[in-house]
């Protein structure tokens, strides 16, 4: 079988895997959640830095029109506008 690219070494990753599959279900979620967390703090990190004069809503847009899609961000910013009259 073929492996896919990686740098980590395999009995690294065996043993990793071994205590993924060994974690409770609630462990599971602990660590998924923490992961998404993380990734999405490096997003919007990201988008702070390529974009560093615009404002947290305007960030806040652009992270959902990266991860969500730019209709759901026009409809968001439509909405945000109704909200401030």
């Amino acid at each position: 079988s073929v492996r896919p690219l990686s740098d980590t070494d395999p009995e690294t990753e065996r043993v990793h895997l071994e205590l993924l599959r060994r974690a409770s279900p609630a462990r599971r979620v602990r660590l998924a959640l923490s992961l998404s967390r993380s990734v999405m703090s490096l997003s919007r990190d990201g988008l702070s830095r390529r974009f560093p004069d615009a404002s947290p809503e305007e960030l806040g847009l652009r992270f959902v029109a990266l991860h969500y899609g730019s209709d759901l961000a026009d409809e968001l910013r439509a909405h945000l506008a109704t909200r401030k009259q």
